[in-house]
């Protein structure tokens, strides 16, 4: 027997719940199958199989685990039973207008027959591994719309990687931006009780914890300024295709935030300081928080050297993190040491917000949706798409003057993006 102990995740973990349980005692696991979910403090994040073989867990969702425990065990020479089919593979929502359209309109019904094709597809396709699974519903994708690389045409977690990072080969739309936001995906409508109590999960308890401490800790105040995006989504429109020809990668507009950010906190120094105890510690250095909105809730990865990495290098990060996020595989590491945040609530439609700090830091930055109004440019009112910007900020470290200045270098740098290829 194998055994399956719950690894280390850090210095300051020393247990974690026991989330989600994927693979149920008996089942057949596949090398690198996940057979369930750990939180901890900091994170979530899949235990996957060492080998192949039957699996045992020895706990239930809910249980409270150290580290070194041994919570599963895998028999390599015994043959389990197959596992459970997943929620992706039940009926699909595009199964149930074809049953519902002959009745609105019989007449037509011989023409839309063959769009029916659609479930002998979803049929013919390979069977997921639980990883590959989870990461498919987490992208919704059909898995009848990739294509099975493993074992009799079994789909792994790098063919639904693929499928996501390339949208044309699936004949499909590209998937929804990845959302760099302070909110978690929308919950389902409660059926049946008028309440329904659920226990705070660890992520939870610590996001909430942390950000009631930011508030108590710190003098906080919003400074708001707003920027014109039409330079940066012009050369985004004239570029963008050859961007991804040339790096495999699309370019997004967060990229222009955290190189302009970089410029800014040049400028503004006491931005990327911090308070310890009597003193104040400037960073010399630039990494960048990049808040993440997952299925777990939100986590704030880093992007460390912002300085030194291109455009594309930045891009290649940002969706690193969105993807390993949804599968909750963003270490604890990862997120620390970050010295200014950004937060996009835009991707959700918010016009306007406070965004609150990421302690120890002293300032944050929130973008905003993208919204068409009359300016005045030269005189003459003309319609620009605008975005409010909000700087949060520890009044104890950072002067309004500096927080203003601070804004207007943002604000210069997209709307005149030479100055971040510049470095002006």
């Amino acid at each position: 027997m194998v055994d399956i102990t719950v690894p280390a995740a850090g210095e300051s973990v020393t247990e974690a719940d026991i989330s989600v349980i994927l693979l149920p005692t008996g089942s057949q696991v596949q090398e690198d199958d996940a057979i369930l979910e750990l939180e901890t403090d900091k994170a979530s994040m899949p235990l996957n199989a060492p080998c192949a073989g039957k699996v045992e867990v020895l706990v239930e969702e809910g249980d409270t685990v150290n580290v070194g425990d041994v919570i599963a065990r895998i028999d390599p020479d015994a043959e389990g039973t197959a596992a459970p089919e997943t929620k992706e593979e039940a009926p699909e929502p595009a199964s149930e207008p074809v049953k519902e359209e002959p009745k609105a309109a019989p007449a037509p019904a011989a023409k839309e027959s063959p769009k029916v094709a659609a479930p002998v597809d979803n049929s013919s396709a390979g069977t997921p591994s639980p990883a590959a699974a989870k990461l498919l519903s987490g992208a919704g994708i059909p898995s009848s719309q990739v294509h099975g690389s493993g074992k009799g045409g079994r789909i792994t977690k790098a063919d639904v990687i693929h499928a996501i990072q390339n949208p044309l080969a699936r004949h499909l739309p590209p998937p929804p931006t990845p959302d760099l936001g302070f909110g978690a995906s929308l919950p389902q409508p409660i059926e049946g009780e008028k309440e329904t109590r659920k226990k705070m999960s660890r992520l939870r308890k610590v996001v909430a914890k942390r950000l009631v401490e930011a508030q108590h800790n710190a003098a906080m105040l919003t400074t708001f300024n707003e920027v014109d995006m039409s330079h940066v989504m012009n050369l985004r429109k004239k570029y963008k295709e050859q961007f991804k020809d040339t790096h495999g990668i699309g370019l997004g507009f967060m990229s222009f935030f955290i190189k302009a950010s970089v410029e800014a906190l040049k400028a503004s120094p006491d931005i990327n300081a911090y308070i310890d105890g009597d003193d104040i510690v400037y960073r010399n250095y630039f990494d960048v928080s990049v808040a993440v909105s997952t299925p777990k809730g939100l986590v704030v990865p880093v992007v460390r050297d912002c300085d030194k990495l291109s455009f594309s290098g930045v891009e290649s990060s940002i969706l690193d993190y969105a993807l390993r996020g949804r599968e909750g595989k963003i270490s604890t590491d990862e997120m620390q040491g970050g010295g200014f945040t950004i937060t996009n609530g835009g991707v959700f439609g918010s016009l306007l917000s406070t965004p609150i700090l990421n302690p120890p830091q002293s300032a944050i930055l929130g973008m905003h949706t993208i919204q068409e109004r009359p300016v005045v440019v030269d005189g003459e009112i003309q319609i620009r798409p605008m975005m409010y910007l909000a700087l949060s900020y520890d009044h104890r470290v950072v002067d309004g003057k500096e927080a203003v200045t601070f804004l207007v270098k943002i604000k210069e740098c997209i709307e005149d993006p030479a100055k971040i290829m510049l470095e002006l």
